[in-house]
């Protein structure tokens, strides 16, 4: 869990006197999320042997939307949905990732990213702060289309890495198959098409056996 009371990363080097403090404020902000980088998911990446981190996820959720728009099944703008993917997990700099299967980590996860964002926005200018703050409610109300296919992003993505991993985090000790799918559901709130698809690789690595079926 990332530390809610570390200090700012621009403290430890102080920017210069004579900025212009609108700016100030917009630099401190952007060096502060560089910390976005060190925050580890438990999705396994495809290149390497290692976990991916929350910036390398955001990344790939902003590719996805543009390769993959043409599969939505109601038109988005997809210049507001890249900034949502964007947006998405910047809280998690002082929230911490909730792996989707850890239930218990969960319970408490809404409070947790809520006061994160507070922190977080509240850095910068009043109204650079509210339009971030706003993509990031959009994101998480899922009201609109752009925001539903931004969440399918974001359930596909891991999905692509774990079948890669033949697995991944679908080995999770108590994780079933019929867990998966029904996490990944909201795949088919955006995209029936891409829905399919997402089922197909469930179904066939539950046949693989890198997903347990129910009483397995």
């Amino acid at each position: 869990m990332t530390n809610f009371d570390a200090g700012l990363l621009a403290d430890r080097t102080p920017l210069p006197s004579g900025l212009d403090s609108r700016l100030l404020r917009h630099f401190t902000f952007l060096i502060e999320v560089d910390k976005l980088k060190t925050v580890l998911r438990a999705s396994p990446l495809a290149a390497a042997d290692r976990r991916e981190n929350d910036a390398e996820h955001s990344w790939h959720l902003a590719l996805m939307v543009l390769v993959l728009a043409e599969h939505a099944d109601e038109p988005i703008d997809v210049g507001h949905t890249i900034k949502l993917v964007v947006v998405h997990d910047l809280v998690e700099i002082y929230a911490g990732d909730t792996p989707i299967y850890d239930t218990e980590a969960g319970k408490d996860q809404r409070e947790r990213e809520e006061a994160a964002a507070d922190r977080l926005f509240g850095l910068l200018p009043e109204d650079s702060g509210r339009e971030l703050r706003a993509l990031w409610d959009e994101f998480e109300a899922r009201a609109t289309p752009e925001a539903r296919f931004a969440k399918a992003m974001d359930r596909l993505q891991p999905l692509l890495l774990n079948w890669m991993a033949e697995g991944g985090t679908w080995r999770t000790p108590g994780v079933t198959a019929d867990g998966v799918r029904s996490r990944k559901a909201v795949i088919g709130e955006a995209s029936a098409t891409l829905w399919d698809a997402a089922r197909h690789l469930i179904d066939e690595g539950e046949r693989r056996g890198w997903a347990r079926s129910h009483g397995r």
